[in-house]
């Protein structure tokens, strides 16, 4: 069994440690974040990087881009090029992260913040050099926390739009239902509330029959009912093209936001 270490015990990282099964040894700069964490044989912070580096057979970067810079210098001295890597750093490549680190075995994560809930939709991306083994252990971990996707690293952007960043757009979705709920006289926790729970039973229907999310609503659609008087307004609002557009701005913007941390590491 492989011994996983977390570098970084910020949000995303603490969550990810919270939803392991199996034991999982912590390091931060600020040592309480890592100790706040701790749950006897189970979590076990340690006081050092060389210490993680020494113990742990995989190593997952849960620390932002620009402090990931400043640590190249050490994972090597530690010896970085004989683990292997899971990263979660936003906009670097994993021809960067291998050049830095020494190694082919890296796998880039994308996960979302529903990660503290158990939840997270995370991409899973790998170079063609990286052992099947390893590809599969960061499989388990990712979904430990949620539900993981293997995509190429080019489609990260477009994962941003539909995923990552899409949680947000999905969250004020169910605010403008529950404020439209307001608008007809029902209060505004009791609105939310049952937009959460429409929303949580059109993912069941959709998951649960595998059918076509078009083919689904369209049977909710009676001739000349209230359904089809909301889809009408729906399409003159340009509801369709206004999702899409977003899913397009948030994957140019990523795309670009990786260009340039591209160039300034040259």
């Amino acid at each position: 069994m492989k011994t996983l270490g977390i570098i970084g015990c910020g949000a995303m990282g603490s969550a990810i440690a919270q939803s392991l099964q199996d034991s999982v040894l912590l390091y931060d700069s600020d040592g309480e974040k890592a100790r706040s964490l701790e749950v006897q044989g189970k979590r076990t912070a340690v006081a050092s990087l060389q210490e993680l580096m020494k113990r742990s057979d995989c190593l997952l970067i849960a620390v932002k881009p620009q402090i990931l810079a400043t640590l190249y210098d050490q994972l090597r001295e530690h010896g970085s090029a004989a683990k292997a890597w899971i990263s979660i750093a936003a906009g670097v490549s994993l021809e960067t992260l291998s050049e830095k680190l020494g190694t082919d075995e890296v796998v880039r994560f994308m996960p979302n913040i529903a990660a503290q809930m158990q939840a997270s939709v995370t991409a899973i991306a790998a170079s063609a050099r990286t052992s099947k083994e390893h590809l599969s252990y960061a499989q388990q971990v990712a979904q430990s926390f949620g539900s993981a996707f293997i995509l190429p690293e080019s489609q990260f952007g477009a994962f941003i739009g539909i995923s990552g960043s899409a949680i947000a757009y999905i969250l004020q979705f169910y605010h403008a239902l529950a404020m439209g709920g307001v608008a007809q006289g029902i209060a505004y926790p009791t609105a939310l509330n049952i937009a959460l729970e429409t929303a949580k039973s059109a993912a069941y229907l959709a998951l649960g029959t595998g059918k076509n999310p078009v083919e689904l609503a369209t049977t909710v659609c009676s001739a000349g009912g209230t359904t089809i008087e909301g889809m009408l307004a729906l399409a003159e609002g340009g509801f369709d093209a206004t999702v899409m557009q977003a899913v397009r701005k948030a994957s140019e913007k990523s795309s670009k936001l990786e260009a340039l941390a591209k160039d300034a590491k040259r």
